[in-house]
């Protein structure tokens, strides 16, 4: 079982209008209501390969039960903590550029904490616990380093997909897969962005030496690197017009880390991670079966 954690959801309003002007009324020319959050994101394009997940977090008020129902309408698997406070709405808006409005969501309380954690009892041996996104007010900066210990008592690995030293935290801890980009690789290790695949890669390495057991590093248009103790490669695919850039990443690393926990095979992981984020970027919402499998026959890879 793979499960994804979303602590801090939230109802992705999109609106698109062709120009946005501020100080004036503003018609819209299209709007959608969506479940968002990137462990959400994750478990759904799990499910659309057919793997096993169950979605955990918090949901709350009528926000989350929105989230809620149009879960269930896709028999996606689920079993979210419940909260006192509305779980948020974040407002994604496409004019001439794309602008986000993103809300700090409730504050989490120590009995609706303990509830959660304790449903990492349900754990077993070769389980996968996918953590990713921000965090609500009431937790601590270290939250997710802190659930590490309950996982791997468990015999379960643990996939991490944040920035900063809130990364390099859970290094020593050996997570399965870690999802940088390029231009947050630059910023983890103080250096000038990155202008080559050497270097690129050179930091990866970085991160493998510090703990982390697979490096996955997106290079939007110039494709992903996948890097482990004894490989790296690099792959692309033929470019099309980018439509949707909301839950590629969490596709790609949902596609590696369903692929690997059951294959255990790092090359055909990679392929499917690539196909994913990639079949997102080309879609409205995020990738079905059929644009995943159209995808992913087009795919390069080549060892570097």
């Amino acid at each position: 079982m793979i499960y994804s954690v979303t602590l801090n959801p939230s109802i992705d309003y999109v609106i698109e209008l062709p120009e946005l002007e501020l100080g004036a009324v503003n018609r819209l020319t299209h709007a959608v209501k969506l479940p968002g959050g990137k462990g959400i994101n994750v478990s759904r394009i799990l499910q659309t390969l057919g793997l096993p997940t169950t979605a955990w977090g918090f949901l709350g008020g009528f926000t989350g039960t929105f989230i809620q129902d149009r879960l269930d309408a896709i028999d996606m698997p689920c079993d979210f903590t419940k909260t006192a406070g509305d779980t948020r709405i974040n407002v994604k808006l496409k004019a001439a550029s794309e602008t986000e409005l993103n809300a700090s969501g409730p504050t989490i309380d120590a009995a609706e904490i303990a509830a959660f954690k304790n449903k990492l009892d349900k754990l077993e041996a070769g389980d996968v616990v996918v953590m990713s996104g921000s965090l609500p007010k009431g937790l601590p900066n270290t939250f997710y380093r802190d659930l590490i210990p309950m996982i791997h008592a468990h015999k379960a690995d643990f996939v991490i997909d944040t920035t900063g030293q809130a990364l390099l935290d859970t290094l020593p801890d050996h997570p399965l897969v870690v999802k940088p980009n390029h231009h947050e690789l630059a910023a983890l290790f103080g250096d000038p962005e990155y202008t080559s695949t050497d270097a690129i890669i050179k930091a990866g390495r970085r991160l493998l030496g510090l703990g982390a057991q697979h490096v996955l590093i997106s290079m939007a248009g110039a494709g992903a690197l996948m890097i482990d103790q004894d490989h790296a490669w690099h792959g692309t695919v033929p470019k099309q017009p980018a439509v949707n850039s909301v839950g590629a990443g969490d596709s790609m690393l949902a596609g590696f880390t369903g692929t690997f926990a059951q294959t255990h095979d790092t090359l055909e992981s990679f392929k499917v991670g690539i196909a994913c984020g990639s079949a997102t970027a080309f879609s409205e919402d995020l990738a079905t079966a059929d644009k995943i499998a159209e995808v992913k026959q087009t795919i390069s890879i080549t060892e570097v």
